[in-house]
């Protein structure tokens, strides 16, 4: 599988912002993942004793319920080409199952990770998107503007879309031209990473399957919430130097209580950073 990234693919994460593919699984392991995540979900879905839909702990800190969702944040492969971006030390601070239901409207504007979450230190934090089933522009693949992160943050307006999968419906207030997007087409089993300040956006499924992944949002230690007044992380490789970042557990067991109360804790932290700057309700879980 990937092993540690050679300096040409880390000039290239660096010059454009991003990098795919990554192949960090096989066919029987991928299939295992998904088998094992769907099971879960049929399991969970309408269970009245959650404090939640079980799509709100997927949307959110999904390795803070699920076992298998832990086991792939601390997959070899994965942080590997992490630890080539990033470094030794690498801190999981929030995991999503993203998934795209056959013939869904659901979008993502073009926009940037970093813009309401809170967190400083944009070189130190890349998202890792490991594809569950093939991503392709028919099923709602991700679109990467190359060399886009070398901008810095950007102004976003909000549109609280009723058809877009972000909290707050952002995009960018920049005008971005179709033929410089780059699609990241993925077959399952594979992964990309993007920096925190790179425009991307995805379109609609218009396929009979289901597009299935899990994002996760990896940093250092050094990294800092300068919103919020707390943070919260699970460390995957190395350690947890940092003494701002709360460390968070590994479950062992699936939607147990004490698993239960820390989604609680951590995603009610990380929304008060979502939320600052509007009146309007938000939240990652919708």
């Amino acid at each position: 599988m990937a092993g540690s990234l050679t300096a040409h693919q880390i000039d290239s994460f660096k010059q454009d912002g991003f990098l795919f593919p990554i192949r960090v699984a096989d066919e029987p392991t991928v299939n295992g993942w998904r088998s094992n995540i769907e099971s879960l979900e049929l399991e969970w879905r309408d269970d009245t004793s959650l404090r939640r839909p079980f799509t709100d702990y997927a949307r959110a800190n999904f390795h803070l319920v699920s076992s298998t969702a832990a086991r792939l944040a601390h997959d070899q492969a994965v942080l590997d080409a992490v630890e080539s971006i990033i470094g030794p030390d690498i801190l999981c601070w929030m995991s999503e199952l993203i998934i795209k239901e056959p013939h869904s409207s659901k979008v993502l504007t073009m926009h940037q990770d970093l813009t309401y979450w809170g967190l400083d230190g944009a070189d130190h934090l890349v998202s890792a998107w490991v594809a569950l089933s093939d991503a392709t522009t028919e099923n709602g693949a991700m679109r990467f503007v190359p060399g886009s992160h070398l901008a810095g943050q950007i102004e976003h307006r909000d549109t609280f879309g009723s058809d877009n999968l972000l909290s707050r419906g952002q995009e960018v207030v920049v005008d971005v031209d179709p033929d410089d997007e780059v699609p990241v087409e993925l077959r399952a089993g594979e992964m990309s990473l993007h920096h925190g300040h790179m425009f991307h956006g995805s379109g609609p499924n218009r396929t009979d399957g289901r597009r299935i992944a899990m994002v996760f949002r990896f940093m250092s230690p050094s990294v800092r919430q300068t919103v919020g007044v707390e943070d919260y992380a699970m460390t995957v490789r190395g350690s947890n130097t940092s003494h701002h970042v709360h460390a968070t557990a590994v479950p062992f067991n699936d939607f147990s209580s004490a698993s239960l109360a820390m989604h609680a804790r951590v995603t009610a932290a990380q929304e008060r950073a979502l939320t600052a700057g509007t009146a309007d309700q938000v939240s990652y879980l919708r």
